[in-house]
């Protein structure tokens, strides 16, 4: 599933406008991140907006470039900060949660149906084999890692769905941070993956 149609429609879902609070974020990060994505999504967004300028029953004001720009807005654009750290903060301030050893995670407090996490892997460190019961969707925001698909590295990005089973691992030089989005709960597989199971299950009560 992780191929360029559904990244592609992530973006194009972001331009329309059509998003959740967690997608939104999770799809402005990787066009902040990633200048391919960038380039799509300016694309998507003048398409967008020729239909919008195409519909009859919408009106524009007549304005001036001196109505949309003052030097106001000049000195607020100047300031900007990505979007994960005008959302998160500093990283290195948050209040990481140590699921085991090398492994952390942070819950965004976010109104969404989505869970949206990030995620801090130490060098080496891997999860075991799993799948999702939805999709899920994965943003390196620092460092890289692998897995039986590729590498993913700073501003890569990996959407997967049910059918997709994977063992990550993050880099054994700079580990990795990454924005998460999950649908749904972990499914676990191998040697320890009912005890996980069970483990995930019981950890869903206390969310």
């Amino acid at each position: 599933m992780n191929g360029t149609v559904v990244k592609n429609q992530l973006i194009f879902d972001f331009a329309s406008g059509i998003l959740g609070p967690a997608k939104s974020l999770f799809a402005s990060t990787y066009l902040e991140l990633n200048s391919d994505a960038s380039k799509i999504g300016s694309t998507f967004e003048n398409m967008l907006g020729e239909n919008l300028m195409d519909n009859e029953n919408i009106h524009p004001k007549n304005l001036k470039y001196t109505d949309c720009i003052n030097n106001v807005n000049i000195k607020s654009v100047s300031n900007l900060k990505d979007p994960v750290t005008s959302f998160f903060g500093n990283l290195n301030n948050l209040n990481w949660k140590q699921v085991y050893k090398g492994f952390k995670e942070y819950t965004a407090s976010i109104d969404d149906k989505d869970e949206l996490k990030l995620i801090k892997m130490d060098p080496g460190v891997s999860v075991p084999l799993h799948s999702h019961g939805g999709k899920e969707y994965i943003l390196v925001l620092e460092g890289s890692f692998c897995d039986e698909y590729g590498k993913y590295s700073r501003g890569d990005i990996q959407i997967n769905d049910q059918k997709i089973k994977h063992t990550p691992i993050a880099s054994k030089e700079t580990g990795c941070v990454c924005l998460s989005i999950t649908e749904k709960d972990v499914i676990f597989f191998g040697k320890y993956g009912s005890f996980l199971n069970l483990f995930t299950f019981i950890k869903s009560f206390f969310k």
